[in-house]
């Protein structure tokens, strides 16, 4: 029963959200006196595509050349020494998985790294659960800044965003929390600390969380930049600050588990009622040919990925 409903409950969700965004873009063709299919096949039309994948390839790029560094430092730092060059490879190669469920695309980096380096899965999980966490801390950081720079200047559909500085900074006492159990007063004392999937927790020192955060920093800004200028090519003038603000809020929901970054998707158009075509239709296709763009370029590296891995 368990695993059906890890199967089942990613598919409602998504249907849910897609019955919301056709409840939204219903409405809005009524008004227009057009069918939904009309009404955004007008707005795929306006698009000048060219631009946009302009602002979207070079972006893509960079973000899969961050990711990979990031995992090479926080496997050298904790698991086995390897070569940002061998890892690429494997890295890029695992964006074809996580198509499907990005879990199984983390298999395929564990299998390489069990057969090439003999690192256990349980230490290697440990290892993403870090980075995870290095996510989730750096995400919430960013839009306490854009909300800070912002505060007073939201509109309503924004306004629970207000919270965001509260939930930061509870994010930065479960952090500090974290570390006490793994590297301070609490160390050594709590015996499910000391099982291999806590491995990399206890020995990530507190500057290498700073510095994973760090690393990934550049990406989102990069990211708040070309999505500020890609939705202006669907007719919304979305600035930098406040783009700044949405964005990381938008990343959250991209862990959501479900097919077609449904509940990312999905954010747009709630944030923004007075456009669900346009916010749909640059939601729908910003994530999901970030998605489908990294799993072309693991193509390019399979064969050499299945070399590695001895396939």
């Amino acid at each position: 029963m368990r695993v059906l409903l890890r199967k089942v409950i990613p598919w409602l969700i998504t249907v849910a959200c897609f019955a919301f965004l056709y409840s939204r873009m219903h409405g809005a063709a009524a008004r227009e006196g057009m069918s939904v299919a009309a009404y955004l096949g007008g707005v795929f039309a306006s698009v000048d595509w060219l631009a946009w994948l302009a602002l979207l390839i070079p972006y893509s790029l960079v973000f899969v050349l961050i990711d990979t560094a990031i995992l090479w430092r926080t496997i050298s730092w904790w698991n086995a020494r390897i070569s940002f060059g061998s890892l690429l490879p494997v890295r890029a190669s695992a964006y074809i998985l996580s198509i499907l469920n990005e879990q199984v695309g983390k298999g395929a980096i564990a299998l390489y790294l069990n057969r090439r380096e003999g690192v256990s899965g349980w230490e290697l999980g440990s290892t993403m659960l870090v980075i995870m966490l290095c996510e989730f801390l750096y995400l919430l950081a960013w839009a306490a800044v854009g909300i800070g720079l912002r505060r007073g200047e939201l509109p309503d559909a924004m306004a629970i965003f207000g919270v965001i500085p509260l939930v930061a900074l509870c994010g930065l006492l479960f952090f500090l929390v974290v570390l006490a159990i793994f590297r301070g007063p609490l160390a050594g004392r709590l015996p499910l600390a000391e099982r291999p999937i806590f491995a990399s927790f206890r020995r990530a020192r507190f500057w290498q969380y700073l510095v994973v955060m760090a690393m990934r920093s550049p990406a989102l800004l990069a990211g708040v930049w070309v999505y500020s200028r890609a939705i202006g090519l669907f007719g919304i003038e979305i600035p930098f600050l406040e783009m700044l603000s949405i964005l990381p809020v938008i990343f959250f929901g991209t862990f959501v588990p479900g097919p077609f970054r449904a509940v990312a998707v999905s954010l747009w158009p709630a944030l923004f009622p007075d456009a669900p075509g346009p916010m749909a239709a640059f939601g729908f296709v910003q994530h999901n040919f970030f998605v489908l763009f990294n799993a072309a370029l693991g193509l390019l590296f399979l064969p050499k990925a299945n070399r590695e891995l001895g396939i």
